[in-house]
């Protein structure tokens, strides 16, 4: 819609609020309202004052003033307030010079875009992030000077299946057995089809949904593939969706990767194609119907995959998911169907169009326009220096032996590697001006000071039971 368009669609839906979206470093959602009778055809050019100093990662107190611009292409009308609400997702830009901000991390995936157009390669990147995630019934936390736990609670958990719930019926799904036996085991068909619901009726173009492999409510929706950054916009909205609809059924979902120990975390496996007038570009007659343009994709994301895992993993319980031997792709390897390579080529249909490969690696904890623009990077690096992925390994890479691992790199084994990567690689991130030095580095010094460094500090529950007795 245009703003004219916009402010007549307000006047038609007797909108009273506007509700202003953007991304914040790490990547939550952040927002203020503002009354329609303060919201003009100006604001998608003068936009609104905010300070961006309360940000995380962002602005110093004494440069803190920031303006959001609402971007007219992403109104929605709100499905979960009061009164009629007008949601719309912003950019944001320095008040005094009107430049896109360069910790944005929407604009950090626009300038992704637009740099991919201007290499000639493709004109548009797709992705399709299948985020998985947990519906939790209870869950408490703490941590103090002299204690700290969590407690995690749900009515589908397998540890529950001798509790008095009076009455106890018994069907809660076996640890790594949650994919996907039907109702009454599978007892969340109905919320999560309440979601697909919410998510069409703004606008999200949903595939599937079905419970997850873990206990204990682990669901899955997939959205139909998308540009990038309209993705990175639907994941976020899909994150808003899925929390606010349990929280009426009194549930709470976390996209945390590994919230329940010995059973499976939730990983976002994505995938990707590259498209140039119309025609997909990933098709062909090489390994795995693949064309050589993909191929040299796969090899940019295998060479700086523990880079990448610095955005597509970016939390220390990412790597609690990412442990050898265990379910994640933790080998950076490529394989058509296998799915134990951290880079798939799925195989359902021979249609060019449905051509693509999956990324296995990323967690729905990352940040999708920092994780999508960071994958499209390094993919694009590839094609650009023609980086081979080397041989496919087709063979069920958990039952390989050791000796034939050793040439088999992996992904870091903690979020302090995957930022050492990151210094370590991250040219290939800047070209275009796509990713700066000052968003490559507050990040890793973000992570490291208010993640890596509090984890450090803490003693660990389980290191009581190591260790109390030496």
């Amino acid at each position: 819609m245009t703003p004219q368009e916009i402010m007549e669609y307000c006047r038609e839906q007797d909108v009273k609020m506007v509700d202003l979206k953007f991304m914040d470093f790490p990547g939550l959602w952040q927002h203020f309202s503002v009354p329609v009778s303060q919201f003009g055809e100006d604001a998608f050019e003068d936009g609104f004052g905010f300070d961006g100093s309360s940000i995380r990662g962002w602005q110093p107190i004494h440069a803190s003033d920031m303006l959001v611009i609402p971007d007219p292409e992403t109104a929605k009308l709100d499905p979960f307030t009061d009164v009629p609400t007008l949601s719309l997702i912003c950019n944001i830009v320095d008040p005094l010079t009107k430049e896109k901000y360069s910790r944005d991390p929407r604009n950090i995936a626009q300038k992704a875009e637009a740099y991919l157009k201007s290499t000639g390669i493709a004109d548009t990147a797709y992705f399709g992030p299948e985020a998985e995630f947990f519906i939790f019934d209870d869950i408490r936390f703490d941590q103090n000077e002299h204690s700290g736990y969590y407690y995690v609670d749900s009515v589908e958990g397998r540890w529950n299946s001798g509790r008095e719930e009076n009455p106890n019926l018994g069907y809660k799904p076996r640890y790594k057995e949650g994919y996907f036996p039907v109702s009454p085991i599978d007892s969340y068909q109905n919320l999560r089809t309440e979601m697909v619901l919410k998510m069409e009726e703004m606008g999200i173009e949903v595939e599937a949904q079905h419970h997850e492999v873990a206990t204990a409510g682990q669901a899955e929706i997939d959205m139909k593939y998308a540009p990038l950054v309209v993705m990175a916009d639907q994941l976020m909205l899909f994150k808003y969706i899925v929390k606010n609809v349990a929280l009426r059924h009194d549930k709470t979902v976390t996209f945390m990767p590994k919230p329940v120990f010995n059973d499976n975390g939730s990983g976002m496996h994505v995938h990707q194609s590259l498209w140039k007038g119309g025609k997909p570009l990933f098709a062909g007659d090489r390994y795995g119907g693949l064309s050589e343009l993909a191929l040299y994709y796969i090899g940019g994301i295998l060479k700086h995959a523990r880079a990448l895992c610095a955005f597509v993993a970016p939390t220390t319980n990412s790597y609690k998911r990412l442990v050898p031997g265990f379910e994640a792709p933790v080998n950076l390897a490529y394989s058509s169907r296998n799915r134990s390579a951290s880079v798939r080529i799925p195989m359902y249909s021979v249609s060019p169009k449905a051509k693509r490969i999956e990324v296995r690696f990323p967690d729905p904890s990352c940040n999708g326009y920092l994780a999508f623009a960071a994958m499209l990077m390094a993919g694009l690096d590839g094609i650009e220096n023609r980086i081979d992925p080397g041989q496919p390994l087709d063979k069920d890479i958990y039952g390989l032996s050791p000796e034939e691992l050793q040439n088999v790199p992996s992904t870091p084994s903690s979020l302090e590697e995957a930022l050492i990567a990151l210094e370590e690689d991250h040219e290939f991130l800047m070209k275009g001006d796509v990713f700066t030095d000052d968003a490559i580095f507050t990040w890793i010094d973000y992570k490291r000071q208010n993640e890596v460094d509090p984890i450090r500090l803490r003693p660990h529950p389980y290191e009581f039971a190591l260790y109390y007795d030496i």
